[in-house]
């Protein structure tokens, strides 16, 4: 990895300090640079230093750190830069055209170790080498040897890691370019995330908008034959109007030329989105497909290559440690020798052969395993450069693909808005049609509300006059109360005196009246809305409208249903003082006829209120929370009413079986009474008289009873159904009997007592008494009592009918007991009836139970939402307490403040004296001083350090006074060479003025090139380019980036000759640029300078030398030497309008 030491240029040393060191990593080839500086340098003075570094233009330099781009003019420190932790990423712009080359070949430079020369005994004679000892002559040998074979392995060896060294390199550059890839792919999913919801919202607005005028056209021609078959009322009928289609402005010709215009543009706007929604996807194709490449598979082939090959480098240290080892023993041997200090077990001809079998071990092995293993290290570097060159050519094409996908990219953002404006300006386009087919639910609503204001001022009427009634009865009470007081007391106090106390006064009439309204109302009723506005006028909208919007059917519908609640609210209130009382002389059958018809108007108005033409917006968050909690509240209060309800059928239940109970008491008690009478009877035959008129009362009291009992069985039975319907409905009656407590002791033989007793037992139910707990043991006690009380009333009667028999002698007797008999049986079919009718409650009263136990079950869910409820409020309470704590120290920093301040403000006035007071500028300098050390004696140890800052500041500001002081003299001197150089600022002024019009003339040329798509940038051949007349006469071409292109004087003749003066500017497609340098003028001999021109040319080509030597000699645009400019030749545009300048 290249890397660059912190020495910089002279020219960027001066604006950055080294605090720090900016790692730069290049995407193009993977190479990373280190720069020195701090975070006050700016990031034009690091692009200038890697321009110089790497040859990329400022103007071609892209820099990217995570997702931030690195603007020019900012510092470091708006991206925390320099940091350990952060790197930064160089982008070449101008690599990044669809035309722009392929990156070369990685070229690696590896430097060849020659082989060390054979070692010879004449170059590096020994001492040893002139020894008589054959075996002492050839260690000297040896010793060589093993040098060599060292040297040869540690050349070897620096070569091998060399070229590891790159191969780690190569790997290095390679992740550096996979993370600058992920960094591009981030910016690119960052801009496509910011995109992708653009098109979702354009496309969700786009189909709901395109099923809504789809459904317009579809439905144009059945709009109007419906507008064309509803006539008008007759009271509105005119000449010009007859029906509902004489209400659209314009004829039916007209319309249908609208619907086909309609038809024309949604079509085309189809067509136009379909390009775009096909243009969208392939984006999204694109980008698929560039995320889910990546160059990770040869980086990942070469990191295990590399990891692999490791093992000869180390293999390689182990044999340059064996070679260095062996070294050192033979030198040691040698050395041995001379000093003469072998030892007796170790002779030099041993030495030797061991020697010689460490030669061979060289020879053999180690070095040929050391060639060996840099033959590997050569083939991974072959490796390594093709798998860089790949990487290098994926990483160019993937960031041309990048750069092509952001153009696709800002184009797509740049044609929402002009799809949004098409839109509006669609629906504007079938506002005709919207207004069509609206015009029959709006007939239909106007006479729905004319129904219903009928309908609301009879019921208004009414209650105006029940209030009147009301007000008369109280004024009644009133006069009799006062008649009674003056009759009272006028029998002790005078009538003159009551007269003059004013006790004779009477409350005075209230007149309610209403002024009339509505009077021009039409004379329908219900029934003639589907008459004249049916109700296919008021067709809902179809299923696709519903689904295009869920703000059609809840934004409109909640402020239709908004005022259509509002109105049916306003009729209940207006009808809750009078829904159980008579208005005066209308009876309660028409107060709820006219109530039920203002509530069916406002119905009728609500339906036709769902207008068709449906928003295609989200519904707001707090309008579904608003309906969210209705609903909540209207479950909780039914579910409350259901429980109220189920509650009141127990009670009802429970009396119902206490009347069960009562009668079967009766029962038995009667027949008691008969069995003993007739027994009484049987006994006293004498007293047959007594007995007859006995007989007579009790069939009397009998019959009476029992009569009284048919007729309060329908009576109950009339009120437990009146009862049952109330209950189903919510309304309760609100007064309770008191309970029938010893009904068994206070029944007597008077009939009077006993029918008052069932008349409270049958109309009056028990309605405080608890539920009854076992539904079953319920049902079994009735069946029980109902059986015995049957069995009863068929067994007990035909006892005394046997003993009677033979004993009466009388017809009558005979006759009252079969009446008795009868009446008998007639109470008994009274007792079947009313068992099936407990029967049928029993029932009801179970599903009634299954209704109870889910509305317990909604119950413990409640209650669950309230312990989680009263949970939220614990922490609520919590965050309070805390906030409260939060807010006394707050209060207590707040008075510490309010204090200080106050302190302050008095110091501040004493300062405001001494400024204001009328005095020249030396005594206020020294009313300063005086202040200061007024302030400075009566601060106090205690106090905080404002005080003294504050006394510094006063003090500091009487030295900068009297300083300011002595220097206003030379202020004085310095106004009149200010007034010299005011004259020859406006003539600056004036020059500026005339850059200021040249720069204006510049100006309306790029507004002009925008609208014919002039080159502003790198000028190149086939554009168009826009030249203006400089102040030295020659053209020069406006671009923003480069600068010194000329315009030849060929193309000033060409357009000259179509002109009297020489125009302002000239506007033509470019034929030919021809680029030159400024030379320096040659010298008077004619070959002095021939070398330097050569050195100084830049085109290859024979030509472009010829002309460089020419231009650069007459040099005719005042450019510094060395400075490069460009002669571009032009070409008359076709219908181009020629600007020349207005005659002075």
């Amino acid at each position: 990895m290249e890397r660059v030491e912190d020495k910089m240029s002279s020219t960027v040393t001066r604006d950055l300090v080294t605090k720090g060191k900016l790692l730069i990593h290049v995407a193009e080839n993977g190479h990373s640079i280190e720069l020195g500086c701090d975070e006050s340098t700016l990031v034009e003075s690091v692009q200038r230093w890697i321009e110089s570094e790497t040859g990329i233009q400022c103007n071609d330099q892209l820099l990217l750190c995570l997702d931030m781009k690195l603007e020019s003019n900012r510092p470091l420190s708006m991206y925390k830069l320099p940091s350990d932790d952060r790197e930064v990423f160089l982008f070449n712009k101008s690599r990044l055209h669809t035309n722009s080359p392929p990156p070369n070949l990685e070229q690696v430079d590896v430097i060849d170790f020659a082989d060390p020369p054979s070692p010879s005994s004449s170059q590096s004679p020994h001492p040893l080498d002139d020894a008589a000892d054959p075996a002492l002559k050839a260690l000297p040998s040896y010793e060589r040897q093993f040098r060599h074979h060292f040297q040869r392995g540690h050349a070897i060896f620096s070569h091998t890691q060399v070229k590891y060294e790159t191969c780690e390199r190569l790997l290095r550059e390679q992740k550096v370019q996979e993370r600058a890839m992920e960094i591009a792919r981030g910016n690119l999913g960052h801009y496509y995330r910011m995109i992708h919801p653009m098109y979702n919202d354009f496309m969700k607005c786009y189909s709901q908008q395109h099923r809504i005028h789809s459904d317009l056209l579809v439905n144009f021609g059945r709009e109007i034959e419906k507008l064309r078959s509803c006539k008008l009322h007759p009271s509105l009928q005119t000449a010009n109007r007859k029906c509902l289609l004489d209400f659209v402005i314009g004829k039916e010709e007209n319309l249908r030329k609208r619907a086909e215009n309609c038809s024309s543009s949604h079509r085309q706007f189809e067509a136009k989105v379909s390009q775009f929604k096909q243009m969208f996807s392939e984006l999204k194709h694109r980008v698929d497909d560039l995320f889910s490449s990546n160059a990770s598979s040869p980086i990942r082939d070469v990191e295990m290559a590399v990891k692999e090959h490791q093992r000869y480098i180390n293999e390689q240290k182990s044999i340059m440690q064996s070679l260095s080892k062996d070294v050192n023993t033979v030198k040691k041997l040698v050395d041995d020798c001379l000093s003469c200090q072998l030892s007796s077990s170790l002779r030099p001809h041993d030495a030797v052969s061991a020697l010689g079998r460490m030669y061979d071990v060289h020879d053999k092995n180690h070095l040929p395993k050391i060639q060996v293993c840099d033959t590997s290290i050569s083939r991974l570097l072959d490796f390594c450069k093709k798998k860089k060159d790949v990487v290098n050519l994926f990483v160019h094409n993937y960031m041309q693909d990048i750069a092509c996908i952001q153009y696709i990219m800002k184009d797509i953002r740049l044609q929402f808005s002009g799809f949004k404006e098409a839109m509006v300006h669609l629906d504007d386009i079938f506002e005709d049609l919207k207004v069509v087919r609206g015009i029959g639910p709006a007939y239909r609503a106007c006479l729905a509300e004319v129904v219903r204001r009928r309908a609301s001022m009879k019921l208004y009427m009414g209650l105006a006059g029940q209030l009147a009634e009301r007000v008369a009865t109280k004024r009644e009470l009133e006069v009799r109360k006062r008649e009674e007081f003056i009759r009272a007391q006028s029998l002790y106090i005078p009538r003159d005196i009551l007269a003059s106390m004013g006790l004779y006064d009477t409350p005075s009439q209230c007149d309610v009246n209403i002024a009339p309204y509505d009077t021009n109302l039409l004379d329908i009723d219900i029934s003639d809305i589907e008459r004249y506005a049916p109700e296919y006028l008021a067709s809902l909208p179809s299923k696709v409208e519903k689904r295009a919007s869920s703000k059609g059917s809840f934004s409109i519908s909640n402020e239709s249903s908004h005022s259509a609640e509002t109105e049916v609210n306003s009729v209940q209130n207006l009808d809750e003082g009078i829904e159980l009382v008579e208005i005066a002389g209308t009876s309660k059958m028409e107060v709820e006829n006219a109530k039920l018809k203002a509530e069916l108007a406002s119905a009728i108005a609500l339906i036709c209120s769902f207008s068709p033409d449906i928003e295609y917006e989200s519904l707001d968050d707090s309008k579904m929370d608003n309906l969210l909690k209705n609903a909540a509240e209207k479950t909780a209060e039914a579910l409350h009413l259901k429980d109220e309800y189920g509650k009141h059928l127990q009670s009802m239940l429970k009396a119902k079986q206490l009347q069960c109970e009562s009668y079967e008491k009766r029962i038995q008690e009667l027949e008691q009474r008969l069995s003993d009478q007739y027994l009484q009877n049987q006994s006293s035959t004498d007293n047959n008289k007594n007995a007859l008129d006995f007989v007579k009362s009790v069939d009397f009291k009998s019959g009476v009873t029992s009569g009284e009992v048919e007729v309060q069985e329908p009576m109950d039975e009339l009120s437990w159904i009146n009862n049952s319907l109330d209950g189903k409905v919510g309304v309760f009656s609100r007064e309770t009997g008191k309970s029938r407590e010893g009904a068994d002791e206070n029944m007597t033989d008077s009939s009077g007592i006993l029918n008052n007793q069932l008349d409270s037992s049958m109309l009056e139910p028990n309605r405080e008494e608890n539920e009854v707990g076992d539904k079953e043991d319920g049902k079994d006690k009735i069946g029980i009592t109902l059986t015995s009380s049957s069995t009863a009333e068929n067994i007990l009667p035909c006892e005394p009918e046997r003993e009677i028999k033979p004993n009466l002698n009388t017809k009558m007797s005979d006759e009252m007991v079969l009446e008795l008999r009868k009446e008998l049986e007639d109470k008994s079919n009274q007792l079947r009836d009313t068992e099936i009718k407990l029967k049928a409650a029993i029932e009801e009263v179970s599903v009634l139970g299954k209704e109870l136990e889910t509305s317990r079950k909604l119950l413990d869910e409640s209650q669950m939402n309230c312990a989680h409820l009263e949970n939220y409020l614990h922490e609520a309470r919590e965050e309070a307490q805390m906030h409260l704590c939060a807010a006394d120290r707050r209060a207590s920093q707040y008075t510490a403040a309010r204090a200080s301040a106050k302190k302050m403000r008095g110091l501040f006035e004493r300062l405001r004296v001494s400024v204001t007071a009328p005095t020249g500028v030396s005594d206020f300098a020294s009313s300063l001083r005086v202040l200061a050390q007024s302030l400075a004696n009566s601060v106090n140890e205690n106090e905080d350090d404002g005080t003294a800052e504050f006394c510094t500041c006063i003090r500091v500001l009487a030295d900068r006074v009297s300083f300011l002081s002595r220097h206003r003299a030379e202020l004085l001197e310095k106004y009149s060479k200010a007034e010299s150089a005011n004259e020859q600022v406006t003539k600056e002024l004036e020059e500026k003025k005339e850059l200021v019009n040249t720069l204006y003339t510049k100006h309306q040329l790029e507004k002009q090139a925008n609208k014919e798509k002039i080159c502003f940038g790198r000028l190149e051949v086939h554009e168009i380019a826009a030249f203006v007349l400089h102040s030295s006469g020659h053209y020069q071409a406006i671009s923003r980036n480069c600068s010194n292109y000329y315009l030849s004087a060929e193309s000033v003749a060409l357009f000259m000759d179509h002109l009297p003066s020489r125009p302002i500017y000239i506007v033509g497609q470019i034929v030919h640029i021809e680029r030159r340098t400024v030379m320096p003028i040659p010298p008077p001999s004619g070959l002095a300078g021939g070398g330097d021109q050569a050195d100084n040319l830049t085109s290859d080509s024979i030509t472009n030398q010829l002309n460089l030597n020419s231009g650069s000699a007459t040099n005719p645009y005042g450019l510094p030497i060395g400075c490069e400019y460009f002669v571009v030749t032009v070409a008359m545009l076709p219908e181009t309008t020629i600007h020349s300048p207005p005659p002075s």
